[in-house]
Parts: structure tokens; C-alpha cells; sequence
């Protein structure tokens, strides 16, 4: 990939395997057995020598005596007064990218449980948009390998155990909040009757990042954008359309069987988002 600088590398997460990932199964089938990347990540539906190269539309990020970081550090120091607060334990919650964790994060905005049992494609979908979605971003990541604001502020961040790693890893723009996003966009298209709710779970999925310390507001907006990129161009891939269309029955099977998430789980969610991320006037 010749958008890829000299002297950088794409963090532990995404590294072992991309060879492995330029060739994927072909045809409008729903391939079910797909082969890992790195332990836990599936292969995405996108060759990844025809990702998206998001500097081409991801500006430069912020220095440090702009006015967006102005905004950025006014955002952070609102984010960290969350710390131990039930919004900061669904920040550590959304950090799990893995399956079937993650899957859980969409379900009570989706009105459905999200599993590999109840709901096979879309728990797919889910899980191999992972790589799509959070690989686009490593164009603008490797360009400007901005530091993270745990690395500036020297304060806690929710998920220690991933502190090595993440100082290795640029923070702008987020690629989790691009995930969380896509899959917002994603699943939006599939129930828009849930549009709202679930649009609003992919901007607070993002916002976790902010609580977590690990993101500046910055970073999560870009995020947005890498993932409509990103999205935009999954919907040329024939087996992600395939799939896609099985993920929409699925939700319309599981609606008419009533398998919701469970109602106590949705009620600390809930409880949780009514702390706001941002400060209000924001």
C-alpha cells in the first residue's frame, strides 16, 4: 500500500496477518468461515491494498497552539471529571472491540440482541467491518502520529492494560469511534425505524474515547468521517451487500420472535448516557 510512510507501522491490533487479508472470498456468497487477520480480527470484506487512503480527506490535526486544540483540551478536561462515574464504565465497556462483547454494544439501541446464535449475519457484518472501517484510518494515524491526551495530561486513563499500545498509536483520527460510527451508519440502514437511537449510540460510542482519555474531541469527529468513507465504499463489495441483506432479515425475524436485549442491561446503559460526554455548550 504506497500510501504507508516509511518508519511507521499500523499498531499490534491490525499488523500480524495483512498479507493474509489482500485476498478474500469472492462472489455475492455469505462466507461464514473467515480467516483471521490477527487473533480475534476477521478479514474485512476490502482488499486492503484498495483501502481508502483517508489523508486524501482527513485534515492535518490540530497543533498545539490552534484553536481546535483550544476546543480539544476544553473537551478533555470536561471528559475527565466523568472518571469512576457510570458513564466512565461504559466508556471501558465500548473500549472492547472483541466478539462478542462488542456485539452487545448496538443491541438495546438496535431493539434486538446481537449474537452469533440469534442474529449469525449481522454478528458477521459486525465483526468484519471491524478491520474495513478501523484500517481506513491509518493513513491520517501514520501521517501525523499525534500523541494521545493521557500521553499530554498525565492522567488515568479506563483501559491501563492498553497504555503500551497506545502510546505507539497515533490518536487522530480515532479509529475507534470510526467502528462505532460505521456500525451506527450500517445498522441505521437496516432498521432506519431505530435511526435516532442508533445514530445517537455511534456519536456516544465515539464520545466514550473522550472519557476514556485515550481521545481528543478532534479525533472522534474525524472518525466520523473516515467512517462514511469508509461505509460508502463497502457498499461496492458484493458480499458485504449479501450480507447485509441477510442482517436485515435477521432483524425482522428476531423482531417478530421478540428477542430483545435484556431490559435490565438497556436501563444502566440508559442510565449511563444521560451523563453527557461533552460540556454543554458543546
Amino acid at each position: 500500500m504506497t500510501r504507508r510512510q516509511p518508519g511507521r507501522r499500523l499498531p499490534a491490533l491490525f499488523l500480524a496477518g495483512l498479507l493474509s487479508a489482500c485476498t478474500g472470498p469472492g462472489g455475492s456468497a455469505i462466507h461464514y468461515d473467515v480467516p483471521e487477520i490477527y487473533p480475534g480480527i476477521l478479514q474485512g470484506y476490502i482488499d486492503f491494498e484498495e483501502g481508502l487512503d483517508s489523508t486524501a480527506f482527513v485534515p492535518l490535526a490540530p497543533t498545539t497552539e490552534s484553536s481546535r486544540q483550544t476546543l480539544d483540551e476544553l473537551v478533555s478536561e470536561h471528559a475527565l471529571g466523568l472518571r469512576d462515574s457510570p458513564r466512565w464504565q461504559l466508556a471501558t465497556t465500548d473500549a472492547d472491540l472483541s466478539f462478542p462483547a462488542a456485539a452487545g454494544s448496538f443491541s438495546c439501541a438496535l431493539g434486538v440482541d446481537i449474537s452469533e446464535e440469534h442474529t449469525p449475519a449481522l454478528y458477521l457484518l459486525m465483526r468484519r467491518t471491524v478491520a474495513d472501517i478501523g484500517l481506513a484510518s491509518y493513513g491520517a494515524k501514520q501521517r501525523d502520529q499525534r500523541p494521545r491526551p493521557f500521553m499530554v495530561n498525565d492522567r488515568p486513563l479506563c483501559t491501563p492494560e492498553h497504555e503500551e499500545m497506545l502510546r505507539d498509536d497515533g490518536s487522530y483520527p480515532s479509529g475507534h469511534s470510526a467502528i462505532g460510527w460505521g456500525w451506527a451508519l450500517i445498522l441505521a440502514e437496516l432498521a432506519p425505524e431505530r435511526a435516532e437511537a442508533l445514530l445517537q449510540r455511534g456519536r456516544t460510542f465515539g464520545e466514550s474515547r473522550l472519557v476514556c482519555n485515550v481521545h481528543w474531541y478532534s479525533d472522534v469527529i474525524e472518525g466520523r468521517m473516515v467512517a462514511a468513507a469508509a461505509v460508502a465504499r463497502l457498499h461496492a463489495n458484493d458480499e458485504f451487500q449479501a450480507t447485509l441483506d441477510a442482517a436485515g432479515a435477521e432483524i425482522r425475524r428476531a423482531r417478530t420472535e421478540g428477542l430483545s436485549p435484556a431490559a435490565g442491561t438497556c436501563a444502566l446503559e440508559q442510565r449511563a448516557l444521560e451523563t453527557p460526554a461533552l460540556p454543554p455548550a458543546l
